[in-house]
């Protein structure tokens, strides 16, 4: 689970890109006022500071990123 120390640049990519796609989403609902997008958001700024895993950070992220497409209002 948690180590802290354990930064691998794929580690570090991976949570660049999630918490950037996270961020958008964020903003997204804060504009428009749906809390999905928000909750989603704010899930995937802050799980990769909990998990240490590249493949787990990826899986992880890809499941929120589908669940914040397919899971629309």
């Amino acid at each position: 689970m948690f180590q802290p120390g354990n930064f691998s640049p794929a580690n570090l990519f991976a949570g660049l890109i999630f918490g950037s796609i996270g961020l958008g989403a964020f903003i997204y609902g804060k504009k428009t006022s749906y809390l999905r997008p928000m909750i989603i958001g704010v899930a995937l700024m802050a799980y990769p500071y909990f998990f240490s895993g590249t493949l787990l950070i990826c899986l992880i992220g890809l499941v929120l990123s589908a669940t914040l497409f397919f899971w629309r209002q």
